[in-house]
């Protein structure tokens, strides 16, 4: 908590606002897209889903591959327990339903699906959106393919297994958008980015949750940030995002306080 509390004022102490980005791009979308407000209507969708799980006291054993938790000390867990402390929040799912209206992205991997809330909100935006999500565990996976066929939604593609191999047998499309929210080790993070490299496009979103959850997190996205393909990244704190647009002459990098956890 201390390493991250330390993280986050040196991120206040050089993050600036809308009103100091110079590029039309990056102001667009935080104008447009990060600022927006979300539609109340799925808001209210994804507050729902997260309430049932939040009621749900059953207890699953997590399989965990990635770094493992800061705040749980056995693989035993309540549902519960896991909605509350783990996976994205409410704001930031908004944020990625918003992000599926101003892209119109067609097709999404996402790796780490957890309970399935963020996979909701990349789906909420567009039905037509094909999903492919991946997850470690198999009964993590179990309750979040459960929940989410509950709501309707019938557009994703589960693969359960390591990272380490199930990721490669996805990477055989071009992807919109790929968002990285599974194995939080510099590592993996560096070896999951490298492979996915293949699967961009010029327009292609690459989403990188918890870039400043350790040292070695840090460390990942100061080399994702700087490698020759990437021309333009956003960090929010929680959030890197990374983009490859040749438009972009000179690559720049922007340290933004726009969302907050």
């Amino acid at each position: 908590m201390l390493f991250q509390l330390k993280n986050y004022l040196f991120f206040l102490f050089r993050a600036t606002n809308k009103h100091s980005i110079h590029s039309p791009f990056v102001f667009d979308l935080v104008e447009k897209c990060f600022e927006k407000k979300t539609d109340k209507k799925k808001s209210n969708i994804l507050k729902k889903y997260k309430r049932q799980l939040l009621k749900d006291n059953s207890t699953i054993n997590v399989t965990d591959f990635g770094a493992g938790s800061k705040v749980f000390t056995s693989n035993t867990r309540k549902v519960s327990a896991i909605a509350k402390n783990a996976g994205a929040t409410i704001k930031n799912v908004e944020l990625l339903v918003r992000l599926g209206d101003y892209f119109k992205f067609k097709n999404i991997l996402e790796i780490g699906t957890s309970l399935g809330i963020g996979t909701l909100g990349l789906s909420l935006e567009n039905h037509n959106t094909k999903i492919t999500t991946l997850e470690g565990c198999p009964e993590t996976l179990k309750i979040a393919k459960r929940q989410l066929t509950s709501f309707g939604i019938n557009n994703v593609t589960y693969v359960t297994g390591d990272f380490n191999k199930t990721l490669e047998t996805v990477l055989t499309k071009k992807y919109d958008l790929i968002y990285f929210d599974g194995n939080h080790q510099k590592e993996p993070t560096i070896n999951y980015f490298e492979q996915c490299l293949k699967t961009k496009h010029n327009d292609s979103v690459f989403i990188f949750d918890d870039i400043h959850w350790s040292n070695g997190m840090n460390q990942a996205w100061n080399y994702i940030k700087n490698h020759k393909e990437v021309t333009l990244t956003i960090d929010t704190f929680y959030w890197g995002f990374v983009f490859f647009r040749k438009e972009q002459f000179e690559k720049e990098h922007f340290i933004l306080r726009t969302i907050n956890k």
